[in-house]
């Protein structure tokens, strides 16, 4: 029979894992760099992969499917990341889950999409169902809903627009027809180390960024309820849309305490979004559910399951404790979904989103939870928090390393003592990723006694495969990393102080 170019069910899918088998084929041994990262400058590095895909037009003719696979691979294997690697702990990125992999093609290969029911009947059921099951996880009630999305920076924006129209309606005002405008002074309340979409977020919907309100965290990077009801008491004439709580902060993963929030937030009459794209997955783990107590009382809440959960990205979800909240985005279009048609049950999710072609991302989530059920996936947490936990005792054993916080949930933030703390620890890090050793990440923390932020290392540690021996054997190379680069700065320091003595000589 003749191979069709297009992926039919039955055939076609098994097509496309005998191309993935090829594919994988033509990446040998040698060819894989074998590191988190490959060797050398970004610069060069981006450039070998340039020059490997030729002049920069659009080819007129083509190299065959074959070739073309396998020369994507090849360069993926040469010069791209490997999640896989027990020394990739950069970011909130983990390895996927070869079911999820797997499912993740199933999605496109169909093509299907959760605007409408005849774009994809199936994949909207199995995505209504996943839905249900997440907000019942979450604890919320039976007229819950949720939608997938395509990054928890976009569910973000989703529940804070839906927030803006629910508090302007309390005013009589119709945001989504007459915009901004009448809404006088809007704020929205967040702790000052919450994520920076929120701002983002405000800046896209009309409100500004100076609408964010930043309110102070206490020692452990969480929250302070006082501040947040001192804040919302001195509104004045300003309009609160709402409060942002975050359940698994970038840096530290602490979850602001919830339930004090949750009980601030309903006696203003505020809406609460809770920023779970990280800790929502705490619910995973008998050990670690209770972080988020309290999130059942939120109004909306943010999930990545391509973080805590394993997923390709992007495997994002918002979820509103009342579904009939997601009329601020309802649509009805005669060419998608007419009225009469929803009425027959032809209707999709096209009302609960920004995005009208949607790929059927549940697919990959569903596989992963009929595989692995919620237990399967807290193992694993429970796996990366004892890494984490490893972590900060080898912390605490070296003297040339300072803790910065305490571990929570898989993330760990510390620095290597010196003089030159900024220049050394960003130093440390390049030098790793340049000889693909390492990956971890950086940011800066204003530490006890420091008067600004300073360059701090961050591990985060999703890989539940790794062992204990690997956590010793990074730290390993980044003690004999700094102590490189902490001498030659010091020489460096010398050979300039030495210059500056000449010249007054002279």
């Amino acid at each position: 029979m003749r191979r069709s170019r297009f992926t039919s069910p039955g055939r076609g899918w098994a097509q496309v894992g005998a191309d993935l088998i090829r594919m994988a084929e033509s990446v040998s041994d040698t060819s894989h760099h074998g590191a988190p990262l490959p060797h050398g400058l970004p610069g060069d590095v981006l450039d070998e992969v340039d020059s490997a895909l030729g002049p920069r037009v659009i080819p007129s003719a083509g190299i065959g499917e074959s070739q073309a696979l396998a020369r994507l691979g090849d360069l993926v294997a040469r010069h791209g990341l490997d999640l896989t690697h027990t020394r990739t702990a950069a970011h909130l990125q983990p390895p996927p889950l070869t079911v999820a992999v797997v499912a993740d093609a199933l999605a496109g290969a169909t093509n299907a999409s959760l605007d409408t029911y005849d774009s994809g009947p199936a994949t909207l059921a199995i995505e209504q169902w996943m839905i249900a099951a997440l907000a019942d996880l979450a604890g919320l009630g039976s007229g819950a809903g949720g939608v997938f999305g395509p990054g928890g920076s976009y569910s973000n924006l989703l529940a804070l627009l839906i927030a803006r129209d629910h508090a302007a309606a309390a005013l009589g005002l119709d945001t989504r027809t007459d915009g901004t405008g009448a809404l006088h002074r809007p704020v929205v309340f967040c702790s000052r180390i919450a994520h920076f979409s929120i701002h983002r977020a405000c800046a896209a919907l009309g409100l500004g960024e100076s609408a964010v309100v930043g309110i102070d965290v206490d020692d452990d990077h969480r929250m302070l309820p006082e501040a947040l009801e001192a804040a919302l008491a001195a509104a004045g004439d300003r309009t609160p849309v709402a409060v942002v709580a975050t359940a698994g902060t970038t840096d530290f993963g602490t979850v602001d305490p919830l339930p004090e929030i949750a009980a601030i937030a309903r006696r203003h009459g505020v809406w609460l979004h809770v920023d779970a794209a990280y800790g929502f997955g705490s619910l995973f783990s008998d050990r670690l559910a209770g972080l988020v107590e309290g999130i059942d009382r939120a109004d909306s809440i943010t999930l990545d399951l391509h973080k805590i959960g394993w997923q390709p990205a992007a495997a994002s979800v918002l979820l509103l404790a009342d579904s009939g909240r997601f009329a601020a985005v309802d649509r009805s279009v005669s060419y998608l979904n007419p009225t009469d048609d929803i009425e027959a049950g032809y209707g999709g999710l096209l009302g609960q989103t920004l995005q009208t072609t949607r790929r059927p991302d549940v697919l990959k989530v569903a596989a992963t939870f009929l595989a692995y059920g919620r237990l399967g996936l807290g193992s694993m947490l429970d796996r990366c928090h004892e890494l984490a936990r490893h972590a900060e005792q080898r912390i605490a054993t070296e003297p040339h390393l300072e803790l910065i916080a305490p571990v929570t949930l898989t993330t760990v933030v510390f620095r290597y003592r010196c003089a030159d703390l900024d220049a050394v620890n960003a130093e440390l890090r390049r030098r790793l990723i340049r000889s693909g050793a390492a990956l971890i990440g950086r940011t800066r923390v204003v530490t006890a006694g420091a008067d600004r932020p300073q360059v701090c290392l961050k591990l985060t540690l999703l890989n539940p495969e790794a062992h204990e021996a690997d956590i010793d054997a990074l730290f390993d190379d980044i003690i004999r990393v700094a102590l490189e680069v902490e001498s030659e700065s010091a020489r460096a320091l010398s050979t300039d102080a030495d210059a500056l003595e000449a010249s007054h000589e002279h």
